[in-house]
């Protein structure tokens, strides 16, 4: 796997193999593309679209992001908290991007300071680092699982899960 420099992935969104809708040139980085908050849900499930929101010390919190990703066949993607976050307490507990998703992204994270820690709408959370893959898999993640393909906003669970889980 090699990870996409800041040259490449334009060239990617020109092309149309990639797509980020909500691009932004002041979240390009030199290895990736930092994504950010849409909306945050707390534990007690409150959801805030606007605004800033407190984040209590020692409570999680989901985060969904702003742009919509697209990958091409032939390229996933790591999600690495920004240090900013990170010298703030917060943890977060994030996946690998499957080759083929397309979607908004739900990012799980912990306030593991003393201090509550305040979450601004639209500021930049995480950066997504793109890797190509030696070749196009051969079944990407819409086909495979596709569970959270074309997901919007802060998604727990894909759809149908609580009714496939009754059956069982």
């Amino acid at each position: 796997m090699c990870v996409l420099p800041d040259h490449r992935i334009l060239s990617m969104i020109d092309d149309g193999s990639l797509k980020i809708v909500g691009f932004q040139e002041g979240s390009l980085t030199p290895n990736g593309y930092d994504l950010r908050i849409a909306e945050v849900r707390r534990a007690d499930g409150t959801h805030y679209h606007e605004g800033e929101v407190e984040i209590p010390a020692g409570e999680m919190f989901y985060v969904s992001t702003m742009e919509e990703v697209g990958l091409p066949y032939d390229v996933c993607a790591q999600l690495w908290l920004r240090t900013t976050w990170i010298r703030r307490g917060v943890i977060g507990a994030f996946g690998k991007i499957d080759a083929g998703f397309e979607g908004t992204l739900t990012l799980g994270a912990f306030n593991a300071s003393r201090n509550s820690v305040i979450i601004p709408i639209g500021e930049r959370f995480c950066q997504m680092v793109m890797e190509s893959l030696q070749s196009a898999a051969s079944i990407p993640y819409a086909k495979r699982s596709g569970n959270y393909q074309g997901q919007k906003g802060v998604t727990l669970a894909p759809e149908g899960y609580q009714q496939r889980i009754s059956k069982q």
